[in-house]
């Protein structure tokens, strides 16, 4: 027997079976929901290549051939050409925008005949590639410096920048998913807590306008109360001395009672200008202690009240950089407004044919809403609607037990990784179906804001599901190394 046989036995018999049956299945069910949703009466077969569901099953046929091709890869090959793979898949997303028509007000989507493709899907498994490489390279520590940190940022943000020339808003977003990667390789989680506060200074500040509390805009005032007790617990978590803690408590609550004190006595307060001179003098105070005792530690409650007042005086400017489509979603997901007609319009079509499905649902191709398609999208972006109201909460809840196996398997095969290469690239396999699963779904029960996030093996769409057949199989070619690599 050959050393290519050996070789190619050793890999299919360390293949982690499970993770392929549950990709299997997936796929499977997405032909069938596919089906359910684009069925209009006419009694076409489920595998007819005229309907959508025939032709994902090619996509799928396709992707099989795919996948099979991958496992027979060496895996050094995906390490050793990681680079150029990535800058490969650059230079195509330069191009696209110049080349690509105009759909949707997208140019996104490179046309080679009856198929088009969407590079940005496979951006996703090269990125994490070249992430691999990088936080696998001999001597390299994440955390080292802020150069190397910069170096990981720097890959992860290449492809947003030129998806988001495409206007395509929702494929850059998920690139996104990649910094919790970086949370595990060892990047301080104040950037991870950085991020989460400007989501809620940014929700916040849009959400709450319509009032006033001393003459400031009740989503700002609520906004500067939140600084003002993140300084207090950001003082207890990275300060040695309770006397500052004790001080900068002592203002906020003295300087808090004398305005409240004065509001009711009928006093006009122009309170904007108050709360930022008392955060000022906080803030103050606590840099001045941090010079005294030279403590770094006491700078990060400086650093985030400077960051959430800058950013909160900026949210309406990043606003406005939004298409006026996206701020009118934005909008409707708020709360601020309400266009069941417009923007709103899919959202709450497919919150009625979700919840129209009950427990047990309507039953297979007996769903009003998707079949009379009052849900826009329902095949690609919206296909979880249809599932919800065929199949009911069970069936929805069989979907995302699904998710949940693939990935809690993944993070199993990251962590079971001996070398750094497998482990980071397993980790951005998972935090791309963390991210697509969450938003999808949360875009369909109007959680999110609708900004065209597949659901990963169930949406309609050869590229997405090649993008993450190919993400999921070079996974799997690593893993099936690892003992090869640990007797070496």
């Amino acid at each position: 027997m050959s050393p290519r046989r050996i070789d190619a036995v050793s890999v299919f018999s360390n293949i982690d079976w499970f993770t392929v049956f549950l990709y299997v299945i997936m796929v499977a069910a997405g032909v069938i929901s596919i089906y359910a949703a684009s069925y209009d009466f006419d009694d076409a077969a489920i595998l007819d290549f005229n309907e959508f569901s025939g032709k994902q099953a090619r996509w799928i046929a396709l992707g099989f051939f795919i996948g099979f091709v991958i496992l027979l890869i060496d895996t050094r090959m995906y390490e050793t050409y990681a680079y150029p793979i990535y800058i490969l898949v650059l230079v195509v997303l330069f191009i696209t925008p110049f080349i690509a028509p105009n759909i949707k007000g997208s140019h996104s989507w490179l046309k080679f005949g009856p198929v088009s493709l969407q590079p940005a899907e496979f951006a996703k498994f090269a990125t994490a590639l070249a992430l691999a490489k990088l936080l696998s390279a001999y001597n390299f520590v994440l955390t080292a410096s802020w150069k190397n940190l910069m170096k990981a940022v720097g890959i992860i943000m290449a492809p947003v920048v030129l998806i988001l020339l495409q206007k395509e808003t929702g494929s850059a977003l998920t690139f996104m998913a990649l910094f919790f990667v970086l949370y595990r390789e060892g990047m301080n989680g104040l950037i991870l807590f950085g991020a989460l506060f400007a989501v809620i200074i940014f929700v916040v500040t849009l959400k709450f306008t319509g009032s006033a509390v001393m003459g400031i805009p009740v989503g700002q005032f609520w906004i500067l109360i939140t600084i003002m007790a993140v300084i207090v617990i950001m003082l207890f978590i990275y300060n040695r001395r309770f006397s500052i803690v004790r001080n900068v408590l002592a203002w906020f609550a003295g300087t808090g009672l004398i305005l409240g004190i004065l509001s009711l006595c009928g006093v006009e307060l122009p309170g904007m200008a108050l709360m930022l001179t008392v955060i000022a003098v906080a803030v103050g105070y606590i840099l001045f202690e941090a010079l005294r005792a030279h403590s770094n530690r006491l700078l990060v409650p400086v650093l985030t009240a400077v960051f959430g007042v800058v950013f909160m005086f900026s949210v309406n400017l990043a606003f406005n950089f939004l298409q006026p489509h996206q701020q009118q979603r934005i909008n409707v997901v708020l709360g601020v407004e309400e266009d069941l007609r417009g923007a709103g319009y899919n959202v709450n079509q497919s919150k009625i044919a979700i919840g129209s499905g009950g427990l047990t649902g309507k039953g297979f191709l007996n769903g009003t809403q998707t079949k009379l398609k009052y849900v826009p999208e329902q095949h690609t972006d919206f296909i979880f609607c249809t599932i919800g109201e065929e199949e009911g909460f069970w069936g929805s809840m069989l979907v995302v037990a699904l998710f949940l196996a693939l990935i809690l398997r993944v993070v199993h095969i990251a962590e079971r990784q001996p070398t750094t290469f497998g482990r980071v690239y397993a980790y951005c396999v998972a935090s791309y179906l963390i991210f697509h699963f969450a938003i999808n779904i949360g875009m369909v029960i109007g959680l999110c804001p609708v900004i065209g996030i597949p659901l990963p093996f169930f949406s309609y769409g050869g590229s997405s599901l090649w993008g993450f057949t190919i993400l999921l199989f070079i996974l799997l070619r690593i893993d099936a190394s690892r003992k090869s690599v640990m007797s070496y």
